[in-house]
């Protein structure tokens, strides 16, 4: 990943990768994406289950966008229905976009979990994970998305 000239390197440089909403992939800065509506964007992974696997994944219906939203954990549907059931929020998208980031040796990519618009036009980006179980690499991946939630502002 080449950065721009003129970054501020003291925060990571972030890059956005998405599928709009005619179904084309898009890689931007993540600068370029503030104004995105990522709660309209498909997931950028698929959500798979089998039996026996150690996680629980599958499809909630929200009624908040009448339509289905993934999930890939319990905490993860627990979360859902959440905000579901909260009056502030009007859009939820889950898996909306991969972060892309340079930690020194290699490029690094992380999904979040959910993309959620609220009623005043602010978004919040969730990472649904039990404290017990951040790795320190996932730990890592959850740092460079506050710096670049707060960076986006």
């Amino acid at each position: 990943m080449a950065v721009p000239a003129k970054v501020d390197l003291a925060e990571p440089y972030v890059e956005l990768s998405y599928v709009d909403a005619g179904r084309e992939c898009r890689r931007r800065p993540l600068l370029d994406c503030v104004t995105a509506r990522f709660e309209d964007v498909a997931a950028v992974r698929p959500f798979r289950w089998s039996r026996g696997e150690r996680h629980f994944s599958g499809w909630y219906w929200a009624a908040t966008t009448v339509r289905h939203v993934g999930f890939e954990s319990w905490l993860e549907r627990d979360r859902l229905v959440l905000m579901d059931f909260d009056p502030e929020v009007v859009g939820i998208a889950s898996q909306p976009f991969w972060m892309h980031w340079h930690d020194g040796e290699r490029e690094r990519r992380h999904a979040p979990d959910y993309f959620v618009r609220r009623a005043d036009g602010s978004a919040v980006v969730v990472d649904g994970r039990a404290d017990e179980r951040i790795e320190p690499r996932d730990a890592e991946a959850f740092e460079v998305t506050r710096r670049a939630c707060r960076q986006a502002g």
